[in-house]
């Protein structure tokens, strides 16, 4: 609903509650009901008499009043309704002098109005996550005076950053990140002394970042990510001594990063990264003790990384790819103990790789490719015992790749292509068992590819532009033709009787094979006939359409029942096969796309109650969520059950997460979103009381802007086996997905839906798929999550590294995930959160 007709019926209901008319008296508990019914608040649940532990609802604590509400949060609702006059019967709330509010999450549109300025006593307004749209008033002037907090991120709201947030002199917190904000970044901001968070990243900002933001002595987060910024990084930032994090990342900044960085003691987290700035990296950031992130990226520094950063014993990641610098590889920071990623590629180092490279133990990133260093890998490479990527690419080293680097038995990447290694693949590189990413590709390499499920699951193009190299993935066989054993002149007449058999063989293989494939070509001929004979049959023969609907009534004349039946028979139609169901593709005359699930024939016994079926699946198409994939209608034909869906060219979560073919967004918040939206659709079922019989990432599909919709909803309710419609055995799930106490209870439950869950949030936290030889025999995912320990393994060896390597922020949510992800997974049922629980711990990721 429109944003504005939304607030102006709130504000009558605070400002004019005391003239409204109520005709009947309610409890605080039955207004509650109401609010429910009219906001469809699917989280408050009708089977819980007491509403005081519905979820954002708190209640007096005096003994007296114990039922009656004192302070009410209805962000992340997904609201929808418009009688919010509902709120003012409850009788605890004195709504005149409101203080927090918080619509944050839901699915508001239109623009902010001007009436909030009326909410005087106002000291947090949260309005992000929303469908917002055009400029921020500056009508709300006229108000806000007490305001400490200003959230409006992840909205659609434009024009400029209004000058009279200068004024806001309380304000703490000012989030507007994630709009289509035009202009300045205002100067007067310099003015708001109590702000420590100013997080304005993903808009379309331009000029210079002022000085006066960092005349505010208490800002501690500075994020201004992009944006269009221009112009040089202020000196005067320098005086900003509680900054702790500084992200100004893809802009377009020039000139170099002022010497008065080293004044901020405080500061944890430095990204400057994709812009334009140049001349040397200062040795000031030495001076910064708590320095744990470092990211210049892809910019224009020249000169040496300084020896000083040696001191920043904190040092966690130091990336400096893309820049023009050069020197020796910087062996003082090889000596910090908390250094884990170390990135020097696409710059001009040279010398050699020192020896001491690995004596920082944490070290799981080391990316040196796209150089000029020479001379060998060194033996102490092995002493990387933590290492997962290993780039060295695009250098000129030499010699052999050492055996020792067989001891990174955690490694999950290595590539040494493009230099001028000679020498065998060591057969040592057989135990890292968790490689999966190789490339040895354009060096000097002899002898047989070892026989290696990692090596044989390559490419070709990993191995090739090595004249030497034989064996699989290569076409290169390593048989009578290698260099092995044997003076020349026997090679020679081994090789002439080679030819001879060969030649021999030959013409007689060709004579037999001119008479088989004369018969072949006879046979294919008459079964082609035979095929289109039949086709042409199949095709004249119109399906007998039993019953059929539509329930979305503008989309029932672009339907054709009998298309839909006839696509199903065709097999290049097949899009998927599920537990349930084979999903095919239905194009209608009219132009429409619908995607149609056909039920297996093991479930056709729905068949034998198809009036009730027809009823469920008419139900089904009423239920409101935006991440439930609902039939739009239904045909009948034969014995045979169609359920209609719309058709999502993006595939499945699965494609999207295992198939390098696919175009990914593959960025950890819209992974996260994926996250969120699965947890709140199942935990929305939940509430309705319904259990899915199949979750599992093929069971997710991606709209056009990649949001996830749960599928095969409605298989859950037609074949739900508490109510005899299928047997037990054809509800166990997906393989992989499958709690384990369904081995011996033989019952669908909520707990094994939020187990099934946990296995989706690792696949989008490891990108492993559920099962995987790689795991080792008999391990699945949930299993080579949880025994990570006993491995040795640190919890950021779990994650996808593509991902967990951006940022910091990016790896702190993840870890966070995995957390919940490794409730979800528990072995004991009563211990697994409850799917609402799961959403709200996922929505505290997305907050901090």
């Amino acid at each position: 609903m429109p944003f504005l007709s939304f607030l102006s019926i709130f504000l009558f209901g605070l400002l004019s509650s005391s003239q409204l008319v109520i005709t009947q008296e309610l409890s605080d508990q039955e207004t509650l009901i109401a609010i429910r019914e009219e906001f469809k608040i699917s989280a408050w649940s009708v089977n819980t008499s007491d509403h005081c532990t519905w979820p954002g609802v708190s209640c007096s604590s005096n003994s007296s009043n114990n039922s009656m509400v004192e302070s009410l949060d209805l962000s992340n609702h997904a609201l929808q309704g418009n009688n919010i006059t509902l709120i003012s019967q409850l009788k605890s709330l004195n709504l005149i002098e409101l203080e927090f509010l918080d619509l944050s999450f839901n699915n508001f549109g239109g623009s902010i109005p001007v009436e909030l300025s009326k909410l005087e006593n106002l000291r947090a307004l949260n309005l992000s996550n929303n469908f917002l749209m055009g400029v921020i008033p500056d009508e709300l002037d006229q108000g806000f005076k007490n305001l400490q907090d200003l959230q409006l991120f992840t909205n659609r709201l434009n024009g400029s950053i209004p000058l009279w947030v200068g004024n806001l002199t309380n304000l703490r917190v000012f989030t507007a990140y994630e709009n289509d904000l035009t202009g300045f970044i205002p100067d007067k901001l310099g003015s708001l002394t109590e702000l420590k968070l100013l997080n304005l990243h993903s808009n379309q900002l331009e000029g210079s970042i002022p000085e006066s933001i960092f005349a505010m002595e208490k800002l501690e987060s500075l994020v201004l990510t992009q944006n269009r910024l221009t112009g040089y990084i202020p000196r005067s930032i320098g005086k900003c001594k509680s900054l702790s994090s500084i992200r100004i990342g893809n802009n377009n900044l020039i000139g170099g990063i002022p010497k008065e960085i080293g004044n901020i003691s405080s500061l944890t987290y430095f990204e400057a990264n994709n812009n334009n700035l140049s001349g040397e990296i200062v040795m000031e950031f030495s001076k910064c003790p708590n320095l744990t992130l470092l990211n210049l990226a892809s910019n224009g520094f020249s000169g040496t990384v300084p020896f000083e950063f040696g001191l920043l014993s904190n040092l966690q990641e130091l990336i400096v790819s893309g820049n023009i610098l050069f020197g020796e590889i910087p062996t003082s920071i090889l000596k910090g103990k908390n250094l884990s990623k170390l990135d020097l590629s696409n710059n001009r180092f040279n010398g050699t790789i020192p020896q001491s490279i690995c004596n920082t133990s944490r070290l799981q990133f080391l990316l040196l490719s796209h150089n000029a260093i020479r001379g060998q890998i060194p033996h102490e490479i092995g002493n990387c015992t933590k290492l997962l990527e290993l780039q060295l690419d695009g250098n000129y080293l030499t010699g052999n790749i050492p055996p020792e680097i067989g001891k990174l038995d955690k490694l999950v990447s290595l590539d040494v292509s493009n230099n001028q290694l000679s020498g065998n693949i060591p057969v040592a590189l057989k135990g890292m068992l968790s490689l999966i990413e190789v490339d040895f590709s354009n060096n000097r390499f002899n002898g047989p590819i070892p026989s290696f499920i990692p090596f044989q699951k390559s490419p070709n193009s990993s191995f090739l532009r090595n004249k030497g190299l034989c064996g699989e993935p290569l076409s290169v066989s390593c048989g009578v033709f290698s260099n092995s054993g044997g003076n020349s002149y026997h090679h020679k007449v081994s090789y002439r009787v080679v030819l001879a058999v060969i030649g021999s063989g030959l013409a007689v293989f060709a004579s037999v094979t001119v008479v088989v494939l004369l018969f072949m070509m006879r046979e294919r001929q008459e079964k082609a006939a035979a095929k289109d004979a039949g086709d042409k049959e199949d095709i004249s023969d119109s399906p007998v359409i039993l019953a059929g609907n539509v329930f979305v009534e503008n989309l029932s004349q672009a339907v054709d029942f009998e298309a839909v039946a006839k696509a199903t028979m065709k097999e290049s139609n097949k899009l998927s096969v599920g537990t349930f169901s084979i999903i095919y593709k239905a194009d209608m005359p009219s132009g429409m796309v619908l995607s149609v699930r056909k039920l297996r024939s093991m479930d056709k016994t729905v068949l034998n109650h198809r009036s009730k079926m027809i009823r469920e699946v008419e139900k089904l198409s009423k239920l409101c969520h935006e991440n439930l994939m609902r039939p739009i209608g239904f045909v009948l034909f034969e014995d045979i059950v169609l359920l209609l869906h719309h058709y999502f060219p993006n595939g499945t979560l699965s494609r999207f997460l295992h198939d390098d073919s696919t175009k990914k967004q593959d960025q950890w918040p819209s992974r996260l979103a994926i996250a969120v939206g699965v947890a709140e659709g199942l935990a929305f079922l939940h509430s309705v009381a319904i259990i899915h019989l199949d979750i599992s990432s093929g069971n997710v599909v991606l709209d056009s802007d990649f949001k996830p919709l749960v599928g095969e909803v409605e298989i859950s309710k037609l074949l739900d086996p508490s109510r005899g419609t299928a047997s037990i055995s054809a509800v166990a799930g997906s393989f992989g997905y499958i709690p384990p106490e369904y081995a011996y209870t033989m019952q669908v439950t909520a707990p094994g839906n939020v187990y099934s869950y946990g296995v989706v949030l690792l696949e989008i936290l490891t990108s492993q798929l559920p099962v995987d030889e790689a795991f080792g025999e008999g391990i699945d995912l949930v299993k080579w999550v949880h025994t990570a320990p006993m491995r040795g393994e640190t919890p950021e060896q779990i994650l996808d590294a593509r991902l967990s390597t951006v940022s910091f922020a990016w790896r702190k949510e993840m870890l966070a995930a995995l957390k919940i992800a490794l409730l979800c997974t528990d072995s004991t049922p009563a211990k697994r959160p409850k799917m609402k629980t799961v959403v709200e711990m996922l929505r505290e990721i997305t907050q901090t």
